[in-house]
């Protein structure tokens, strides 16, 4: 009976042994599983969505998955044939890239129509047809321009052709837009004149920007010539904020603004004013400045004048 004792001791003692070698052993700490509390500014990344559709999630906006699919809001809309204020259901299937179709319907909307009239009727079977390149041209005007020729003589004929001329150098001139500089090109200045806060960070959960400090109103400016491809706050942790697009390379953003100062589709020159400096979804003033290259953040001191701040 003692023998047994022991040997149940013995047994004990070995496995107390092995146990608390083990322990010794670990030289890790346990792993931590990541609780998922929502979708937070770190999800919002410009031109992070890939593909022709997507699938709306729960807390998504049409302003949101347009700065992820790098879209204007108003072309995503009309894509998906949805009307202002862009109202969207978790569920809903949306496409973030140009319908197949759309330029096949563009092409043929800029045909000419076949029309009709009393006068084409009557007009002499020796009377030569205008070209396609003509009707190409121009529809509605030049058709009535036609049908007075068959009842007018030549000076009438001039006289109409020169009141067409005059009515087409009167009309207001085309708006070119600048053209957008190469990569290479791309003049840069600070946004704002305050010290900088909070350095860019490269790390998942790091600054993906610069952090200027500044007083409420301050003006915040375009650090580049560009245009502007949003304006407003529809992204959550980024309070009022504009994007400005300066080629197909390179963004800019400019975050937490007490106000704004410019509107979708407006261009800027370097050193614009485009909004005042606030702490909208900030725990302080600031301004929360970034550079995308190509939809990645990038330091911005590698683009902006050194030894400014």
């Amino acid at each position: 009976m003692c023998g047994s004792v022991r040997s149940i001791a013995g047994v004990i003692t070995l496995a107390s042994v092995v146990v608390l070698s083990g322990c010794a052993q670990r030289s890790e700490p346990a792993p931590v599983t990541r609780l998922y509390q929502g979708k937070t500014i770190h999800d919002f990344e410009p031109a992070s969505l890939s593909g022709d559709a997507y699938v709306v999630e729960a807390g998504d906006t049409l302003y949101s998955i347009a700065f992820r699919a790098n879209e204007d809001v108003r072309t995503l809309a009309q894509w998906n044939a949805i009307a202002p204020p862009y109202t969207i259901h978790p569920g809903q299937r949306l496409r973030i890239t140009a319908p197949p179709q759309r330029q096949q319907a563009v092409a043929s909307s800029t045909q000419p129509r076949s029309t009709t009239s009393t006068t084409a009727s009557s007009t002499p079977p020796t009377t030569t047809k205008p070209s396609s390149n003509t009707q190409n041209v121009a529809s509605v005007a030049t058709k009535g321009y036609g049908e007075q020729k068959v009842t007018t003589n030549k000076n009438q004929q001039g006289s109409a052709r020169t009141a067409a001329t005059s009515s087409r150098t009167t009309s207001p001139p085309i708006r070119i837009e600048p053209s957008m500089p190469a990569s290479k090109d791309i003049v840069w200045q600070w946004p704002a004149t305050g010290q900088v806060l909070r350095e860019f960070s490269s790390a998942e959960t790091g600054s993906k920007g610069l952090d200027i400090a500044g007083s409420r109103g301050a003006p915040v400016y375009a650090a580049a010539a560009g245009k502007v491809v949003y304006a407003g706050n529809a992204l959550k942790g980024y309070g009022q904020l504009i994007i400005l697009k300066h080629n197909d390379d390179y963004i800019t953003a400019y975050a937490h603004n007490q106000q704004l100062l410019v509107k979708e589709q407006q261009w800027v020159n370097k050193g614009d004013q485009i909004a005042a400096m606030g702490d909208t979804d900030a725990e302080r003033v600031k301004l929360h400045f970034q550079v995308r290259f190509r939809g990645k953040s990038v330091n911005p001191r590698h683009y902006l004048p050194r030894g400014k701040q």
